[in-house]
């Protein structure tokens, strides 16, 4: 996977023309505010990394449903920031996609027994 373009950039024009929308800080501080927030989204995007890590070294079905959900939701929130480039927040999109649909089938096994009595249950009155 190429990860090059999930670089942040600058900030948007949006958040640089004040033609496009008036916002009540002054220019200045609007700027700092953008890079301020392009920081988050670059500590966000290696926290993400750090937490799929840790998914993948993590054997607990609830532990890993859990990180599974909370990888999802920060790849939508990452979808979201205009400071990321068109392709990257498409392959966060992309991504948030995946990760539910994994934490859906992760919900899925732990609703079934794990073993002792339960097992044979199903087995015993389908016959």
């Amino acid at each position: 996977m190429n990860l090059v373009h999930a670089d942040a950039g600058p900030p948007g024009p949006a958040l640089r023309d004040t033609n496009a929308s008036p916002t009540p800080y002054p220019r200045a501080q609007a700027d700092m505010l953008a890079a301020q927030l392009t920081s988050a989204c670059n500590a966000l995007w290696t926290a993400n990394l750090s937490l799929m890590m840790a998914f993948m070294h993590t054997r607990a079905p609830a532990h890993r449903l859990l990180m599974a959900r909370r990888i999802a939701r920060n790849f939508a929130t990452l979808q979201e920031q205009d400071c990321f480039a068109a392709a990257s927040r498409a392959s966060f999109a992309r991504l948030s996609r995946r990760w539910n649909a994994k934490a859906d089938r992760l919900a899925r096994e732990e609703q079934r027994p794990r073993g002792g009595i339960a097992l044979l249950l199903p087995n015993l009155f389908n016959r």
